[in-house]
Order: C-alpha cells, then sequence, then structure tokens
C-alpha cells in the first residue's frame, strides 16, 4: 500500500511539473524560493536563495510575474523593488511572528524617544515598518550594513537575538527590539550540548538569529547563506546545524559526502512549509493571492530597501 501511494505521489509531482513549466512559459513567470521552503518547492525554483539574494533577484528580473515562495514580507519586498512586475504568493496565510512582532506606533514611539537615531530594520519586517526606517539589512549583511549608518546611535528591529550577535560588532550604540524568530529562539544550549555528545566530531552552525548563549556555542555563526557556504568548503564532514531545516536540501545538494544533523527536531517554520507545488501551480493558474503594497508605503519602503542593496 505504502508503495503505491509513493507513486501515485511522484506521478502527481511529474504532472505538476510539467503544469507548471506550461504556466511559467505563458506567463513569463520566474519562482523565487526561499531555504526554508520544502524540498519539493526548492527543486523547481529558478533561484533559491535567503532573503538578500532573493531580493536582487526580484530587482534585476526580466519576468513579468514573480512567483514568490517564502512568507509575506518577502513578497512585499519583491513588489516594491519591482513594483511594475506582478507578485504572487503560492499561500497568503504564510507569515512571519517576528515580522508581527513590530509596529509602526512602537516604532515611532521609540523614534521620539531617541531622535538622533538611525533605524535599521532587519528584512523581516513588514513594508509599513520599512517605510519608516532609514535602511534595511539581512542578516548576511547586517554588520556591514550598521557600519555603514551616519549615526552613533542605532535604532535595531525587531530581533533581539541577531541584534545583540550585531552589537558585538560595531562602537555603536544599539538599541535593540524585543523580537525574536519563534523557530530560531526555540534552540536551547542542552540541544546542542546533546547532539555534540551524540556527533563528537560534528562542527556546530548555527544562525545568529539563535539566542546569544547557543550562538556562543558556534564553530561557525553566519546567515544561511553563510552557513551553507561554510560546509561546502568546510573540510569536515559532520555537522550539527542550528537553523531552519528547510536548509538540508541545498546542504545535501552541495555536499552529498557529507552528514548533517539538525540541532533540534523542533527547527521547523511552519508558515515557510505552507506552500507546496500544488499552490504554485494554482497560484499560477489564477494569478492569486497577488501581493499589493500602497504607492506611498513603497516609495518610503523602497529607499530602505536600495540603500541596503547599495552597501558593499
Amino acid at each position: 500500500m505504502e508503495a503505491l501511494a509513493l507513486e501515485r505521489k511522484a506521478e502527481q509531482n511529474r504532472e505538476l511539473k510539467e503544469r507548471l513549466l506550461q504556466l511559467k512559459k505563458e506567463r513569463n513567470a520566474i519562482i523565487l524560493a526561499h531555504y526554508y521552503q520544502r524540498d519539493e518547492v526548492q527543486e523547481v525554483a529558478d533561484f533559491r536563495g535567503d532573503s538578500f539574494l532573493l531580493a536582487q533577484k526580484a530587482a534585476q528580473t526580466d519576468a513579468d510575474v514573480i512567483v514568490f515562495c517564502g512568507v509575506h514580507f518577502m513578497g512585499e519586498s519583491a513588489k516594491i523593488l519591482a513594483p511594475n512586475k506582478t507578485v504572487i504568493i503560492p499561500d497568503e496565510r504564510a507569515g512571519c511572528p517576528m515580522a508581527d512582532m513590530v509596529n509602526v506606533e512602537g516604532l515611532r514611539a521609540l523614534k521620539r524617544q531617541h531622535p538622533k537615531a538611525k533605524v535599521v530594520a532587519y528584512i523581516n519586517t513588514s513594508a509599513d515598518v520599512k517605510s519608516e526606517t532609514d535602511i534595511c539589512c539581512t542578516s548576511a549583511n547586517a554588520i556591514n550594513v550598521i557600519n555603514s549608518v551616519d549615526s552613533d546611535e542605532i535604532i535595531w528591529v525587531p530581533d533581539k537575538n541577531l541584534g545583540d550577535y550585531v552589537s558585538k560588532f560595531t562602537s555603536k550604540k544599539v538599541i535593540i527590539w524585543e523580537g525574536y524568530c519563534n523557530t530560531h529562539d526555540m534552540l536551547t544550549v542542552k540541544d546542542v550540548e546533546e547532539m555534540r555528545a551524540q556527533y563528537p566530531n560534528a562542527q556546530f552552525v548555527v544562525h545568529p538569529e539563535c539566542r546569544p548563549e547557543v550562538v556562543k556555542l558556534g564553530d561557525f555563526v553566519g546567515s544561511t547563506t553563510a552557513i551553507i557556504k561554510y560546509c561546502k568548503e568546510s573540510d569536515c564532514k559532520e555537522f550539527i546545524v542550528g537553523t531552519e531545516d528547510g536548509t538540508g536540501y541545498q546542504l545535501r545538494l552541495d555536499s552529498p559526502d557529507k552528514q548533517f544533523h539538525f540541532a533540534t527536531k523542533y527547527l521547523v517554520c511552519p508558515n515557510m512549509k505552507v506552500n507546496n507545488l500544488k499552490k504554485i501551480v494554482k497560484c499560477l493558474e489564477t494569478m492569486q493571492p497577488e501581493i499589493y503594497v500602497p504607492e506611498d508605503v513603497a516609495d518610503k519602503a523602497r529607499l530602505s530597501l536600495e540603500r541596503m542593496l547599495q552597501v558593499k
């Protein structure tokens, strides 16, 4: 029975992929998928990447339609950077709890308390919040962005863990908002210690969205892209991975001869995983749900994103 079910699923996937290729051609569409997506989604993507790379691809593409397989704020960023393109997402329920932890009113109040501070917003924020900030960043370029800002005082939103990590690489005063990523924040020192006891030859690679005491244990600390690059180039053959488990797709693709153990089974973002092959096909058939960003909000937010893209 199980073999039959798997065969049926494989056949269904083959049909969906064929339909997807046809629709992409008809619509002149491009599929962008974040590294945290399901394997089946990453497999059909034209580009896989972190939020920074995908924002760049959205800004540069010649396609008429961008299918953004990630969470809502990523689709918004693509729409802001490519206002003349149609941006659709497979499932509009793909939100980001961390992005929801900061709002415009709260940020404005903090700006009033620190009138000389410049606001650096992690890309994991809504378009409304981006429109209230001076510059955006991702975990890949956060340190360079903070040091590029012409101010000794920085308001950092919304991730306190990444904010704590970044603040160690600058002489500026960093005022940190109290948000966090539910998935990364779940990883504990105990989890890492147990895995290290189980896999003594493995290196621990960790995302700076994890808690400071967990990050401190890392043999390597970096963004998703940096972790993938490090594991690919390292002589080490075994890794304990401290980031979302969708990253395993690219890790295994790049290094089939290496072993990857995720630091806990809970490193799964439920929002990233709502997208699947069937939903990608459906959203290209119906051209829904489409991402809209009000023009006045988009114009302000675009400045913040474009400044980020200029930082070397």
